[in-house]
């Protein structure tokens, strides 16, 4: 089945056109010329030969989504993904930018990987970010001046927290030299001490030890304060707690340069749903209390909270059926973040369509420095066309991610990316265009 078109006009005769950047919320027809451009519909449409038409019920098209919180396993476990099928996946889910993270091995702390990543070639664009310690110890600046040269977007050690205050205060004031964000996988390991499951039924049935809620929340008061004290721009990753939710909406009240993200596997699930020992549930930080939930979704609906998403985080199929207990943390999420966002967010908690775009778009990209993408006329085309409607069953085989550890499996979801168009092509795995 062909799947990806070569450059050519693309026309979508009705879809609802969704774009936050220019406020742009209304149906009607998309068309982009051979060159690549959004233009207006010609009054006579080239031949079929030389015209992609993409023609269904049930049509969105946003400017393409932007994930800032991507592993992609490349280099050193490319068994469970690389540059490749992790950009794929991420077309598949409607994503045409993604920032992956530096916890590969060997760690992403050296321009030469900065570059390799930056100089990948998939259906999406891949922005680097590099290591705020040299091998993600913590102990040491990595070297931020030549990272920022060489095409990183930003800085962290994803997977493990800076501890120390002082080495923070130094990554936190040389990346504000640069204008770019210091992101933290803000868990307290002190107070984490070994934890992998919030308390809940699943942890007391199968004896599993708990991971405090305080070990995010200290950290996310840590990392707070260390803003206070730089002005640097700080992104706390991955936030699953309520207590964090009223840090964050307090720094920003105080006019802190602090963001947060939230994932859809957080925003949509909570302690109480893990159904048995099973590892696909296992993920650092662990899923919250339905309470959390409650706060994550609270503070997305009143703006403390901005920006969605995945820590799409692969793992081989023989390491995550070892049991919550020793499986590694971590599941896939890019294929369902577009049905399970969509679903939490707009249509059981009624936030506005504009808002959740520009958590996916607007938001991400402005966090890394870069203008996000438009459906404006006259502008270079790249979007994502969606399905919010229809119901499918999760098959994380058919995924082009080379993993399939993700909760979401054998469930119905409903919502989800169809096509990518970026640098002239419309890309649609599964339509017959």
């Amino acid at each position: 089945m062909k799947s990806e078109t070569p450059n050519k006009a693309a026309y979508i005769p009705r879809a609802r056109l969704l774009d936050p950047s220019i406020g742009l919320d209304a149906v009607g027809p998309l068309y982009v010329t051979p060159e690549g451009r959004i233009a207006p519909v010609p009054e006579k449409l080239p031949p079929a030969s030389k015209l992609t038409v993409l023609d269904r019920p049930n049509l969105t098209v946003v400017p393409g989504l932007c994930d800032v919180h991507v592993h992609f396993r490349d280099p050193g476990a490319t068994d469970t993904e690389d540059f490749l099928s992790g950009c794929a996946a991420a077309a598949n889910g409607g994503f045409t930018r993604v920032v992956t993270m530096p916890n590969t091995n060997p760690a992403t702390d050296t321009p030469e990987l900065v570059r390799r990543a930056r100089g990948a070639v998939g259906p999406c664009a891949i922005y680097p970010s590099a290591c705020a310690t040299i091998s993600r110890s913590g102990k040491q600046c990595a070297p931020l001046e030549a990272l920022n040269e060489a095409g990183a977007v930003a800085f962290t050690d994803d997977g493990a927290m800076i501890a120390d205050p002082e080495v923070m205060k130094v990554v936190m004031l040389r990346a504000k030299k640069l204008g770019r964000v210091v992101m933290d996988h803000a868990v307290r390991p002190d107070i984490q001490n070994g934890g992998v499951i919030r308390d809940c039924p699943a942890a007391k049935a199968f004896d599993l030890p708990v991971f405090p809620a305080a070990a995010e929340i200290e950290a996310v008061r840590d990392d707070i304060a260390r803003c206070r004290e730089t002005g640097c721009a700080l992104h706390i990753q991955h936030l699953s707690c309520a207590g964090s939710v009223e840090l964050i909406r307090a720094a920003r009240a105080e006019g802190l340069p602090v963001t947060a993200e939230v994932t859809p596997h957080h925003m949509a699930l909570a302690a109480e749903d893990i159904p048995g020992n099973d590892g696909n549930w296992r993920m650092n930080p662990p899923l919250g209390t339905r309470a959390d939930v409650e706060a994550l979704r609270a503070g997305l609906l009143d703006g403390t909270l901005t920006l969605f998403a995945t820590d799409h985080a692969p793992h081989s199929r023989a390491l995550k059926s070892k049991g919550f207990r020793s499986a590694p943390f971590g599941i896939i999420g890019l294929e369902t973040a577009v049905g399970v966002s969509w679903d939490v967010m707009v249509r059981t908690c009624g936030m506005a369509p504009l808002t959740w775009a520009a958590y996916w778009i607007t938001n991400p990209n402005r966090l890394i420095g870069l203008t996000p993408p438009t459906l404006q006329e006259g502008a270079v085309a790249e979007f994502a066309v969606l399905d919010l409607e229809t119901e499918w069953m999760v098959d994380p085989v058919a995924f082009a991610s080379k993993s399939v550890n993700t909760p979401w499996a054998g469930r119905v979801i409903r919502g989800r990316a169809l096509a990518t168009y970026r640098k002239g092509r419309l890309r649609a795995p599964g339509l017959e265009l």
